[in-house]
């Protein structure tokens, strides 16, 4: 008796013990357990990346544009008179006053001729250009010089000036590797010139060396295309290249110009972070 007793008791208690969370749930003052969370990875927003290619060659932009002055203002930025280019040759200096006076080129050898107009010397180097911003993340085409955006980093608006001071320079074989300063650049030279301005790179390299340098892949702001013959760049949606491939203007030299529809054949690297 005493046996059946001591099992009915313990029956008891088990049945109570697996019933028990069930009604603390359910009876006031009760806790429900949450269920089970899987902790997955965080979820991460999208980089930003700037275009490397583009379906289209134009590079026409309408917006606001500023400048950064020497003290770090941005103002409005007021692009100054062109400099007038030369014109056509100017005749000898006795047809030109016979000309002028009405009168035979022996009866006015005595009169002087106009002046040619002064051709402007071209740059021996680097020239210091006005330091450009737009709205927005990516980098526009003002008056033949790239416009820098403002929500970039730092390191990319010096890189973008630092490209504009090339402008109008010729290209020569080897030019920027000997030193930053020079008359004319090569690919290589151009792109080091570039990185320099932003203090990326401490000493000029060639298209191969720039295979292995910086980071694999693309950029967020930055990349870079080379191979042992060539090398450019892409910033913020531009193309820094002395070749005139894939650019309407066929001007040469080096200069920012529309982004390629495509950029095979190249290593791809992008400096770190950027």
């Amino acid at each position: 008796m005493r046996l059946r007793f001591i099992v009915s008791v313990a029956g008891s208690l088990a049945i109570a013990a697996s019933c028990a969370p069930a009604a603390l749930a359910t009876g006031p003052g009760g806790v429900v357990a949450a269920p089970p969370t899987t902790t997955g990875a965080a979820h991460k927003p999208a980089l930003h990346l700037a275009p490397v290619t583009s379906r289209t060659s134009s590079l026409v932009y309408h917006g606001p544009v500023y400048q950064r002055t020497a003290t770090g203002e941005v103002i409005p930025y007021q692009p100054a008179a062109a400099t007038p280019l030369a014109g056509p040759a100017i005749v000898g200096a006795t047809a030109s006053a016979s000309a002028m006076t009405g009168g035979s080129a022996a009866g006015s050898a005595n009169v002087a001729a106009p002046a040619a107009p002064a051709v402007p010397a071209a740059p021996a180097g680097p020239v210091a250009r006005p330091q450009l911003l737009v709205p927005g993340a990516l980098a526009r085409y003002v008056n033949g010089l790239a416009a820098a955006p403002m929500s970039a980093p730092l390191a990319i608006q010096q890189i973008i000036w630092a490209g504009n001071e090339l402008i109008g320079l010729p290209y020569i074989w080897g030019g920027g590797h000997a030193s930053f300063v020079s008359p004319g650049y090569d690919c290589s030279g151009t792109v080091s010139f570039a990185l320099h301005g932003a203090s990326l790179l401490a000493a000029p390299e060639d298209s191969s060396e720039f295979m292995g340098w910086g980071s694999h892949g693309l950029g967020r702001w930055v990349t870079l295309f080379s191979n042992p013959e060539h090398a450019y760049m892409t910033v913020a949606g531009l193309r820094l290249d002395t070749s005139s491939a894939d650019d309407p203007s066929n001007q040469q030299g080096p200069r920012w110009r529309p982004l390629r529809q495509g950029n095979p054949g190249f290593t791809v690297r992008h400096p770190l972070g950027l």
